[in-house]
């Protein structure tokens, strides 16, 4: 397998830990994420002034020589699938996908067909970026299997480091609509008990915690408030439904993006999204408020009602502002309605 080797000089006043201070040294052109650093520097691939350093915190101090050594990508062992794609927007950098429910985005040992890089490897060839590795062709961000909507992939090794870059510094603007299980309001005072949830002007519920995989249920995340990764989450009612008010159709954005967050941070607060195996709990909702019929629809509901509906970044390549809109999948739509929302 070939290689790259880069050397390059840490400039002045850099940040004291290693794979900071490469990614913000490292030659643009080499299009390597901070991700990527940390695992080379694993990989005993980085020596600093002549010596191999496997710690992406160890610390310098400016003008160290550092030695990179880059693996070509390997040739990837998933292959082609004819998979139909709904494509939003697509150019010689970038694609952007509208992600059915249902749909694994990279493979995995449960999973090792049928899923979006299959899709992609078809639709694209060859023109997807190698920054993220054999298993994740292209991949800068997921949202779950049953979740739908939006997701941007890379093509190329620059627009890839770019967008990465973006959602490490939480630049990217993600708006996601998900029905929960109650009505997360100011005006409930169960919500001022509940830590790290507070309130913002117009009526905004914002969950602050801490995030890690489960001690005992690794498919779980866990919320903490030490240890762990940080999150935020915001949440703004679009409307609650049933008479009395039972349910909510909620907007959702992340200021931090982790694993199952939304879904994590509204079951903390005690407003599970309706459907959801992992957090949702075995709530129903009351026949009283919202009928018969909508009872039975949010029991049947066979998935995390949440929908990745709005995709904001700047392109990585030429700097143009760039938003897409993806409408509620049809059937979130018919679960609304039966929950008497307007749609």
């Amino acid at each position: 397998m070939s290689v790259t080797a880069l050397s390059f000089e840490i400039g002045d006043n850099p940040p004291n830990r290693l794979d900071k201070a490469l990614s913000r040294d490292v030659p643009e052109a080499a299009a390597l994420s901070r991700t990527r650093l940390a695992r080379l520097i694993g990989e005993g691939a980085v020596q600093v002034d002549g010596v191999v350093v496997r710690d992406p915190k160890h610390k310098v101090s400016g003008g160290e020589i550092v030695e990179v050594t880059v693996p070509e990508a390997a040739e990837s062992h998933i292959g082609p699938e004819d998979i139909p794609l709904d494509v939003v927007f697509e150019d010689d950098d970038l694609i952007v996908i509208n992600k059915p429910s249902g749909m694994v985005v990279h493979p995995a040992p449960g999973s090792p067909n049928g899923t979006l890089v299959n899709a992609l490897l078809h639709h694209c060839g060859e023109n997807l970026s190698g920054v993220g590795g054999m298993k994740r062709p292209g991949i800068v961000h997921r949202i779950d299997k049953e979740t739908s909507g939006l997701l941007v992939v890379a093509k190329s090794d620059g627009a890839h480091q770019g967008l990465a870059a973006q959602f490490e510094a939480h630049t990217v603007e993600r708006y996601y609509r998900a029905l929960c299980y109650g009505v997360p309001d100011a005006s409930d005072p169960r919500l001022r008990g509940v830590r790290g949830v507070n309130f913002e002007a117009g009526n905004i519920m914002r969950v602050t915690t801490q995030l890690a995989r489960h001690k005992t249920d690794r498919q779980r995340q866990a919320v903490l408030f030490e240890g762990g990764r940080h999150a935020v989450t915001r949440v703004r009612i679009v409307e609650a439904l049933g008479t009395p008010s039972c349910a909510a159709l909620v907007e959702c954005w992340l200021e931090t993006g982790r694993t199952h967050q939304i879904r994590v941070h509204l079951a903390h607060a005690g407003h599970g999204l309706v459907g959801d195996p992992v957090y949702g709990g075995r709530r129903k909702l009351s026949e009283k408020a919202v009928g018969v019929g909508g009872a039975a629809a949010a029991r049947g509901f066979a998935r995390q009602a949440l929908h990745a509906a709005v995709l904001g970044f700047a392109h990585p390549v030429s700097g143009e502002p760039m938003r897409f809109e993806a409408q509620m999948p049809q059937d979130m739509q018919n679960l609304l309605r039966a929950l008497g929302g307007a749609w």
